[in-house]
């Protein structure tokens, strides 16, 4: 059954492929270029499939890159496609003129994006717990560190950050893109251990994590970067507040968050979870403060529509019977290096007390 569903989606994607080439390849014919079909087909479903085939094995690595621009393709292409063709069959206007026209609209499309990908901006709001002092808490999530979630990117986290002056800082899962092998390579380490907080810098592991199958890579490295790495644990931080991560979903072997509360909630308790499937389990068992990420806020318009209906909360802050409830979009991207709708971003919250 599942060989079968497999081979159904293979070959679903391969028709609407075949349907945003043949669009292509009909515009360029409208404006005089002539590309042979052999070279034409040959090179778009290379870049169709090579977010697969770059995986194969490292010397093909470059093709997962481009395979990671074809998603972005593949998404608005397809959307453009359509858009064109109803325009063209319900109105005199050329191919010419409408393939003209979305193509200008899809490069504008790749500006905006890439530009909302590497641009991040600083959010902030203001809670009230238990506290005897105020204190700032950064918190980011989904950096999928890698080729093009690059060192440079990790940097202008570090630096925005530091300008906070931050208590703590909380990493919420997905910091590396599956294997830690370029995080490593490129010294990122050295980047992510320049980041300054009174109590210390803490993490946890996402679904990306558990994808590469290197976890204990992944944790000795960030570790070695300074990055305190809770697996399931709950600390109590600066004699301030508890701080627990929960292991995500992908393992199956997590433990529940009632297992993971604090012996006495005498202080303020907050839970890093990558992944915001359940707010009711963390707000009955207590929890002060819960933040999550890796939604995206679906990262492409009109994905924003799937991660509405999956979540209870997919972006930004919700009161949930006293429990505050924080996802962010994330600092960095999962394949292509584009946010349309959502916009790289860190998290300032301000904790004052009751």
């Amino acid at each position: 059954m599942q060989f079968l569903i497999g081979t159904l989606v293979v070959v679903i994607y391969s028709g609407l492929t075949f349907y945003i080439g043949w669009n292509l390849n009909l515009w360029l014919t409208s404006i005089s270029i002539h590309i042979p079909n052999l070279i034409f087909w040959s090179l778009l479903y290379v870049a169709a499939f090579g977010f697969v085939l770059g995986r194969i094995h490292e010397f093909l690595r470059p093709l997962s890159i481009l395979g990671n621009y074809w998603m972005f393709i593949f998404e608005y292409g397809l959307i453009l496609c359509i858009i064109a063709n109803i325009i063209t069959f319900i109105t005199p206007l050329t191919v010419r003129t409408t393939g003209s026209v979305g193509v200008i609209v899809f490069i504008a499309l790749f500006i905006y994006g890439t530009y909302n990908a590497y641009s991040p901006v600083v959010r902030e709001t203001t809670l009230k717990l238990n506290v005897d002092e105020p204190m700032t808490f950064v918190v980011a999530s989904d950096f999928h560190l890698g080729a093009l979630s690059n060192k440079a990117h990790l940097q202008r986290f570090v630096t925005l950050s530091n300008e906070q002056n931050p208590d703590v800082v909380l990493l919420a899962g997905d910091l590396v893109d599956d294997k830690p092998d370029l995080f490593i390579k490129k010294g990122m380490g050295e980047v992510m251990a320049q980041l300054k907080a009174t109590y210390g810098v803490y993490g946890i592991l996402g679904n990306h994590e558990y994808y590469g199958n290197a976890i204990a890579a992944v944790v000795d490295e960030l570790e070695k970067a300074n990055v305190k790495m809770l697996l399931d644990e709950t600390i109590l931080v600066g004699e301030r507040f508890y701080l627990t991560g929960q292991e995500d979903k992908t393992n199956k072997a997590r433990k529940q968050i009632a297992d993971l509360a604090p012996k006495e909630l005498d202080k303020p308790w907050i839970v890093m979870n990558h992944t915001p499937d359940d707010l009711n389990s963390p707000m009955k068992a207590g929890v002060d403060l819960h933040v999550s990420g890796h939604t995206h806020l679906g990262q492409l318009w009109p994905n924003n529509f799937i991660t509405d209906k999956v979540f209870e909360l997919d972006y930004g802050y919700k009161n949930k019977e006293g429990m505050h409830a924080l996802v962010s979009s994330g600092f960095g991207f999962w394949g292509p290096p584009m946010r349309v709708g959502s916009r790289s971003e860190l998290w300032v919250i301000h904790v004052e007390s009751n």
